[in-house]
């Protein structure tokens, strides 16, 4: 006979077990998540308001949740990636449009890494285009040379240096009075703070972790008895990357805000550390700095890229699993290679990249309306009756939705117009 102890020791462990198998696809769209300009907003938000957009940044966990946990279920329930899922559900054309936006916000995504890559070089007194040439190399060997799973590990262990930010946040010395006030205040009447509120949903809901996810559930072959699993992947991965925005955004009111620097410029990567070094140190201002951008670049820019050839392909009908060879699926790697070389060719073309960032984020809030419809559909239609979106949770993800892409084109309209 086994006892009860034992038995709920083996179903932890059985459980435990499950969880690493699955565990992968959360953590890595939502650690891509917080990227090079998601960081950066951050940055502003702490800079500018210090702690009063702190609550913004726990109200979010689980809106992000609510969101990827619709892809992970249309993803292990139907074995569909997103593109594919549409096709099938509302026909080629509406495919087609839903995979040109994809790439359209895959492409800036890549932009916005790429510059951040640069950033960070031009800290160190490396050139632009070295460091940019190193990424791209570096992107398409880890692509190009492995599985899913090795891609994934990989991509993991770039996204767990963006963790350097909880250090930074602890070396900054935070008033703890000042948090719990930060909390509790919200200006919601000041057009100001009403922008910075819809650009971090904007930098927390972005087009391309849709797409991604579901597709990476499908091309690591997981089903629906994974289902809690990767459930408890996603809502990990949601705690992790708003912990980080919460790390920078503290780090910088903590230091800058606190000590009435709510003007200093924190456009760039180069600006932000350049400020936060006076107060943080060296090591903590630069070195830590540098590498939680890179880390969070890099895994951003595998997400974004990979997203892209896997939405074409779902579209086209092209094989698209990073389980097939460059010889036998060369349109998958050669569409991956493709947004990698020509992101890296707009960063060193000479444009304008914080003007160029401003436009992606524009972009990207301008898009989440046509997305994050289809995204509600597709859990209405596509799914059967026990896993179908239902009942007073359907209202609660539709009021979720409506107000994310409102406030995503208020910013847009808001960044169009020159700023609140």
């Amino acid at each position: 006979m086994v006892m009860p102890t034992t038995r709920r020791r083996v179903t932890a462990k059985t459980a435990l077990l499950m969880w690493l198998t699955v565990a992968g696809p959360g953590l890595v769209v939502m650690l891509a998540d917080t990227d090079a300009g998601s960081l950066i907003t951050a940055a502003q938000s702490g800079a500018t308001w210090g702690y009063g957009l702190l609550s913004v940044q726990v109200i979010l966990i689980p809106v992000v949740f609510m969101v990827q946990e619709l892809t992970v279920r249309l993803g292990l329930v139907t074995g569909m990636g997103h593109g594919e899922l549409i096709r099938q559900r509302f026909g080629a054309g509406w495919a087609w449009l839903s995979v040109a936006t994809l790439v359209v916000a895959c492409a800036g995504a890549i932009v916005t890494e790429m510059s951040g890559i640069a950033g960070v070089g031009l800290m160190w007194g490396v050139r632009p285009a070295v460091s940019v040439a190193i990424v791209a190399v570096f992107l398409i060997a880890v692509v190009v040379s492995g599985n899913y799973r090795r891609v994934e590990r990989i991509a993991i262990a770039l996204g767990f240096f963006e963790l350097v930010f909880l250090v930074t946040m602890v070396l900054a010395g935070p008033d703890v009075g000042q948090v719990g006030r930060g909390l509790l205040t919200a200006p919601i009447t000041n057009p100001s703070y009403l922008f910075l509120v819809a650009a971090n949903i904007g930098a927390v809901i972005m087009p391309w972790m849709v797409f991604y996810q579901q597709s990476a559930v499908v091309d690591k072959g997981l089903n629906v008895s994974h289902l809690r699993s990767a459930r408890w992947d996603t809502g990990i991965g949601a705690v992790v990357t708003q912990l980080i925005m919460v790390g920078m955004l503290v780090t910088v009111a903590a230091t800058l805000w606190a000590h009435n620097q709510k003007g200093a410029g924190l456009d760039t990567v180069q600006q932000i550390s350049d400020s936060l070094t006076p107060y943080l140190g060296q090591f903590a201002g630069k070195v830590l700095f540098s590498l939680g951008m890179v880390g969070a670049a890099l895994i951003a820019a595998i997400v974004a890229s990979l997203t892209a050839a896997w939405g074409i392909g779902e579209v086209t009908g092209y094989k698209r699993s990073l389980q097939h060879r460059p010889s036998e699926a060369p349109w998958f790697y050669l569409v991956f290679i493709s947004v990698v070389l020509a992101g890296a060719l707009v960063v060193l073309s000479g444009v304008n990249l914080i003007q160029l960032n401003l436009s992606v984020q524009v972009m990207n809030a301008l898009l989440l309306p046509i997305v994050l419809t289809f995204l509600y559909l597709l859990a209405r239609r596509a799914l059967p009756e026990p896993h179908r979106l239902a009942g007073r949770y359907r209202w609660v993800v539709l009021g979720v939705i409506l107000a994310t892409a409102t406030l995503g084109v208020y910013s847009a309209a808001v960044g169009i117009l020159g700023g609140p």
